[in-house]
């Protein structure tokens, strides 16, 4: 339920985003148990996942109770497609009810019936977008989700909406320019390309152009590139996690951009990929997805194959869903360490933010009963302080990747390849 725009400075979209702890999660076992029924009854794939499993959908009636069901991953989807076109069993509703098809690589299709749902406006609405907004959407409106969704969710906000598409930078800037747009949806690099674009052809960006709010999904933004948006020309930034195959967006950013607030209209896990079993706060495991209100398509417990972690804590700007934070990898770049997954990037972030290492490789060996984890540096300048270097790395490895590396050794430059694998696994397990 979109609120009506009146100039007010409303905060939230609708009131479900601010759901006290206990109460969300009445809604949200409601809707998977109605999802699941729905599910059962009428797509033949989620059917058949369920007595497989050996599970009778009155089983499934809290979130905890996924456990009991396989994760269905891509891999999944595309071979079902290909044994059972055109949806592979996970169409929900007559097909003649589809409202539209969407494609995403594989390929997999993926029917919607729209059906009035605000997929993305929530974000949207958080980011700022307003009547009033004039806004270029630089995603693609042909088969992919992302324009046609997007388009509608900045209506829902009340903007005005310019379907762009990708490409074409020049007459993006001129569009930009002409209109007075202010708003920008796309991606990170985008946007930067853009702006030096338009300072080769003699405009100054923040001068000659209008644009105040930016929102970015498809692609991480890094903090270096929001500080230049927002210190250098003033464009406030937010992002969300949106994943094409369960059709949304998953979760956004508020004001606070201290983590991205979950949607009411998904069950959102995070799980140990090896084993499906659910993960704590703060515990990193692979993104599982179950969307609760597209009647039409009916998929459960996807594997996203991207690897992050939630946060419970309560966020300053009312908001009361839990909140995702940054994704920091896929699941074929993280290795289970001491029961804890060590993901590529997340140790890149780690390791690289120190100035004097220019090099990095972690070697993951077993002793006795026990995992052990080498970390091996080569520096840039030799006269760095090794043990004071040593002891602020491990305190900052452990608190961004949740496990103690148990020795650091600085080896000769060269010693470790420019084409290297950052995570090498030399367990024999007898």
């Amino acid at each position: 339920m979109a609120i009506e725009s009146t100039g007010k400075p409303y905060e939230f979209f609708d009131e479900l985003e601010i759901m006290p702890a206990e109460a969300r999660q009445t809604y949200l076992n409601q809707g998977l148990s109605q999802a699941i029924d729905h599910a059962y009854r009428n797509a033949p794939a989620a059917k058949e996942i369920l007595d497989r499993a050996g599970v009778s959908p009155v089983e499934i009636r809290t979130i905890r109770d996924l456990e009991k069901l396989p994760i269905t991953r891509k891999t999944d989807l595309i071979e079902l497609q290909k044994a059972k076109p055109p949806y592979g069993g996970f169409l929900a509703i007559p097909p003649e009810d589809v409202d539209r098809v969407f494609l995403s690589p594989g390929p997999v299709y993926e029917p919607i019936q729209y059906a009035g749902i605000q997929w993305f406006a929530k974000s949207f609405w958080a980011a700022g977008f307003r009547k009033g907004d004039i806004v270029i959407n630089t995603f693609t409106y042909h088969m992919s989700p992302a324009g046609i969704l997007f388009h509608e969710a900045l209506r829902d906000c009340g903007a005005t909406a310019i379907p762009m598409g990708i490409g074409n930078t020049e007459i993006q800037i001129q569009t930009m320019y002409d209109l007075k747009v202010t708003g920008f949806v796309g991606t990170p690099s985008f946007l930067m390309t853009i702006i030096e674009r338009a300072g080769e052809i003699g405009y100054d960006f923040r001068r000659d152009f209008t644009l105040k709010r930016a929102w970015f999904t498809g692609e991480m933004l890094s903090s270096s590139l929001r500080q230049a948006f927002e210190e250098d020309y003033e464009i406030n930034t937010a992002q969300a996690y949106a994943v094409t195959e369960p059709g949304g967006a998953i979760a956004y950013e508020c004001r606070q951009k201290s983590g991205m607030h979950l949607m009411d209209e998904y069950i959102v896990e995070i799980v140990d990929p090896e084993t499906g079993k659910q993960l704590g706060p703060g515990e990193i495991g692979e993104v599982v997805v179950t969307p609760i209100h597209n009647k039409a398509w009916r998929l459960i417990r996807f594997g996203t194959g991207d690897m992050s972690s939630y946060i419970t804590e309560p966020c300053p700007c009312g908001r009361t869903a839990n909140r995702l934070v940054a994704i920091v990898g896929r699941t074929s770049d993280a290795i289970k360490v001491r029961g804890m997954f060590v993901v590529v990037k997340q140790a890149e972030q780690a390791v690289l933010s120190f100035e004097p290492i220019s090099q990095f490789q972690i070697v993951i060996g077993r002793k006795g009963q026990r995992d052990e984890m080498t970390l091996k540096i080569e520096l840039k300048d030799e006269s760095v302080d090794r043990k004071k270097l040593a002891g602020d790395l491990n305190k900052r490895f452990q608190d961004l990747c949740r496990v103690k590396i148990d020795r650091i050794e600085f080896v000769d430059k060269g010693s470790i390849p420019e084409e290297h694998q950052k995570i090498v696994d030399e367990r024999i397990w007898e």
